[in-house]
């Protein structure tokens, strides 16, 4: 159940601010003591500590005490601690501007006092480590060896990057993967059940197959999916989520155009298992490994750098010229040195491959001076949670030791929603951490959109152009600038550095060099894989890249043979098909694939496994179901009418027509050649073959 959250007077919280403090300073005095302290009577201070309790900053405890009056003791929760915090600030404030104004009033003169912004002493906080969950090395020789009877469970890619932050204090204070009473308080207000505030729910979510296997009370070890053991985890709880409510409470709507929605419904297990997590030994990671830092390292180096402030700045794109002066304005803003600070876990499918990303950060890092800039890498799993996520990575960045973080335009948003429209309100994300900042810790520094002036040869704050009229204001776009990638067209020195234009163009070289897959879908004897052949051969024809088919059947006999027909194996086979095509994509060439698939979901899990790599190209043979089963040459279709042939795509089981498909192909009287050419035409107005 979410705690209260209480709307008081100015009065009011002056009176729980002495409340507070006084709990803090003497927690074992008797009320009597109490009321004496804040010179008020038991019946005031009686309601006092009611309001305080029901809303969750205060808890009662049972003394041993035997005198009745002491038989009761307050202590202040974690939420209490952060709402005297806050209130100290205030209070504080508030009697500096009261000094300020009589000083005024004496002097003619303002006092040169200004009350700190925040009460946390930056410094002592970038100092002191925080707790990290692993544990020593001879105790986690121990536990491998222990581990080796428990039940295992192997970690998908987003929860190996889950379970390093946590165990390293990146996910500070969370101490495990949440329990069902902190994913409530989570999904509901963005608090654990303590009453602090954490806004991303971080579970281990299972199969229910798994689940079956896994009691509570039970210890699992927790495995990378090479087998290596990271950690062991205490199952303390197990439920069934209702996703539905957690979609719509963390990412604002229930809807499958949010890649993380998608992942929840379509991805996840639907179990979750929570409890504490004890580390053995963080993922290997070999790429980088010099640029990647605990949030303990990261602290030990502003420490020895005596860096006082910093700020950090998130990116899951190439740096350009716009984002180095932006950086340059935001640290010289927060009077601070500079993190870059880029992801490097798993982001918005489509986005360019981290070690591309890298590449590029360190080709501009020179730009930078060196004694006030450093970059480091974090691996997260990003949510595109717009609002939430940028709390939450300010409370990661906290955690590294950071004490601003740049906060953009729709920060950390996914793009359009079903409707085309964006999910969230392009300051949505800075409104909500403005108002959560001083609870945090960490002070949010506005992402200014940064334009090039021609006439000045300089970028500057679009909104700070008071002459707009008068001079030439230039901008590339990120649809712009891939366009020209993808085209190898120029990319001017104002917008990005040659260095960063070069990185990029190794790995996105202009489209017609660029692997594809051409995925064919429709209903059996649609005519697929005969379009698919004749669309082959032509492409061979062309020559430059070579050309693979992966037909249904053929992939059924030569590499999913074992598999039969039920939904689970349908979607493997089609999955398999994907990675295939995948690898050869990568690789510059072109695969030309040819099953039903008949479910939505998996294809667009395909579809996003292949446009990290090159172009997917979704063609939907849309012939009837009744031409289909006047062709039916194997007979499938009777059988399937017979009820002989169980499950089977258009008579028993649904077919999810292709919605946004990049072509629609009918072939009732149009000849194999003309549909084959209609692919070949389309294929030319994309760039990735030449006309």
């Amino acid at each position: 159940m979410p705690l209260p959250t209480l709307k008081r007077s100015d009065e009011d919280e002056d009176h729980l601010f002495r409340l507070l403090r006084q709990l803090d300073v003497a927690p074992d005095a008797s009320q009597r003591a109490l009321a004496a302290a804040l010179d008020i009577s038991l019946g005031r201070l009686n309601a006092q500590l009611r309001a305080a309790t029901d809303a969750g900053l205060i808890k009662l405890t049972d003394t041993d005490s035997t005198d009745k009056r002491k038989r009761v003791a307050y202590a202040i929760t974690t939420r209490g601690a952060s709402e005297k915090n806050r209130l100290t600030d205030r209070f504080l404030k508030r009697k500096f501007a009261e000094y300020d104004k009589i000083h005024a009033e004496l002097t003619g003169t303002t006092s040169g006092f200004n009350p700190l912004k925040n009460r946390t002493n930056f410094m002592a906080d970038t100092l002191a480590p925080i707790p990290e969950l692993y544990v020593s090395y001879d105790s986690a020789q121990k536990l491998k060896m222990e581990a080796a009877d428990l039940a295992s469970h192997d970690l998908t890619p987003r929860q190996i990057c889950d379970l390093e932050l946590l165990m390293n204090g990146g996910f500070n204070p969370l101490k495990g993967f949440l329990s069902e009473e902190d994913y409530d308080g989570v999904v509901e207000n963005m608090r654990l059940a303590d009453g602090q505030l954490w806004p991303m729910p971080i579970t281990l979510d299972v199969s229910e197959k798994e689940a079956e296997t896994i009691e509570v009370g039970q210890d699992i070890a927790l495995r990378d999916q090479e087998g290596v053991i990271l950690a062991t985890m205490t199952v303390t709880d197990k439920w069934t989520p209702n996703k539905a409510r957690e979609a719509e409470k963390v990412f604002g709507a229930d809807d499958s155009a949010h890649p993380a929605v998608n992942y929840l419904h379509n991805q996840a297990g639907n179990i979750y298992l929570g409890g504490p997590v004890t580390g053995i030994q963080q993922p290997v990671h070999y790429d980088f490994r010099a640029r990647r830092d605990t949030p303990n390292e990261l602290r030990a180096y502003f420490r020895k750098m005596g860096w006082r402030k910093v700020v950090a700045f998130q990116t899951r794109n190439p740096l350009h010229r716009a984002h180095q002066e932006l950086t340059f304005r935001a640290a010289k803003e927060a009077q601070a040195n500079l993190l870059i600070h880029p992801i490097v876990g798993l982001t918005k499918p489509g986005d360019i491959d981290h070690f591309t990303r890298v590449r590029c950060y360190e080709a501009v890092l020179d730009q930078y001076p060196a004694s006030t800039t450093a970059m480091s890498l974090l691996n997260l799993a990003m949510r595109m949670a717009g609002p939430r996520e940028a709390v939450w990575h300010g409370l990661i960045r906290k955690n590294h030791g950071c004490t601003h973080f740049i906060v953009g335009r729709d920060h950390a948003g996914p793009g359009n929603n079903s409707q085309g429209e964006d999910f969230y309100g392009p300051y949505d994300a800075q409104d909500l951490f403005r108002e959560h900042q001083e609870e945090m810790g960490i002070e949010m520094v506005d992402f200014k959109h940064m334009v090039y002036v021609q006439d000045r040869a300089q970028y500057e704050p679009a909104d700070e152009i008071e002459d707009k009229e008068n001079v030439t204001v230039l901008n590339i776009s990120g649809t712009e600038l891939r366009r020209r990638l993808a085209e190898g067209l120029e990319i001017p020195e104002w917008f990005s550095f040659p260095s960063v234009v070069e990185e990029l163009r190794k790995s996105r070289p202009p489209r017609a060099q660029q692997g594809f897959t051409v995925f064919f879908t429709g209903f059996s004897g649609s005519g697929k894989s005969t379009i698919a052949n004749a669309l082959m051969v032509k492409l061979m024809e062309m020559g430059g890249r070579p050309v693979t088919l992966l037909d249904g059947d053929i992939v059924r006999k030569n590499l999913s043979s074992e598999l039969g027909f039920s939904k689970e194996h349908r979607d493997l086979n089609i999955r398999r098909i994907g990675y295939v095509a995948s690898e050869i994509t990568k690789n510059g060439g072109i695969a030309i694939c040819a099953p039903i698939a008949p479910y939505a979901t998996t294809r667009r899990a395909v579809r996003e496994d292949i446009e990290q790599f090159g172009a997917f190209i979704e063609v939907h043979v849309a012939t009837s179901i009744e031409e289909c089963e006047r062709r039916d040459r194997k007979g499938l279709y009777k059988l399937a009418r017979e009820g002989k042939i169980k499950e089977f795509t258009g008579i028993s089981d649904p077919y999810d027509v292709p919605e946004n498909a990049e072509l629609v192909i009918e072939t009732e009287s149009v000849e194999v050649d003309n549909c084959a050419h209609q692919v070949i035409l389309k294929l030319e107005s994309m760039g990735l073959i030449k006309g």
